[in-house]
């Protein structure tokens, strides 16, 4: 039987910064859930909502590629050097740009959907795919009342609660400088 339709390509992006296993189980559940055909880990030099990265560029790159080697769907990209900045609508754009035919999912945690609104061009964002909010312990409730969702039409954000991260990059930092 030959399949029709589009493919379905997710996008998660960050400093990763470190990467940690909450990380991939997020991207197994959105693979699943989704049915996603791949999820680019996006990889950014630098957050621009943060000061400085704790581990180096290559660091985080190589560290998320032994964390997601075992799932092929999951490709490792570093392409801030190649669009020429860190921002998501640049990166995305790339992405569609050499996806043809395909539908794309951006997938962001409860946290960052709160302060989306202050993402460069995030009308445009909203507009070339859907958001999937993953539950993050503590900014569920906040999220639901943020300002970008009386931008969004329904059919354009997802939801998946099935569990909750409870790990963050944050708290590893913290970790690493005792």
């Amino acid at each position: 039987m030959l399949k029709t339709g589009k493919k379905k390509i997710g996008i998660f992006g960050g400093s990763f910064d470190p990467p940690h296993l909450g990380h991939y189980k997020i991207s197994l559940s959105a693979i699943k859930n989704l049915k996603l055909y791949r999820l680019f880990w996006t990889i950014t030099k630098k957050n621009p909502f943060k000061k400085n990265s704790y581990f180096s560029l290559t660091q985080r790159i190589n560290k998320s590629k032994l964390i997601s080697k075992k799932n092929k769907k999951i490709k490792v990209v570093y392409l801030d050097r190649l669009v020429r900045s860190s921002n998501t609508i640049e990166i995305l754009k790339y992405i569609i740009k050499k996806n043809n035919n395909s539908e794309f999912f951006l997938i962001i945690g409860s946290d960052n959907l709160i302060e989306f609104h202050k993402w460069k061009n995030w009308r445009k964002i909203i507009k070339l795919c859907k958001l999937v909010i993953f539950s993050r312990k503590g900014f569920d409730l906040k999220a639901q009342k943020s300002r970008i969702l009386k931008n969004l039409s329904k059919d354009k954000i997802i939801y998946i609660k099935n569990f909750k991260v409870d790990i963050s990059s944050s708290q590893l930092r913290r970790y690493y400088l005792k």
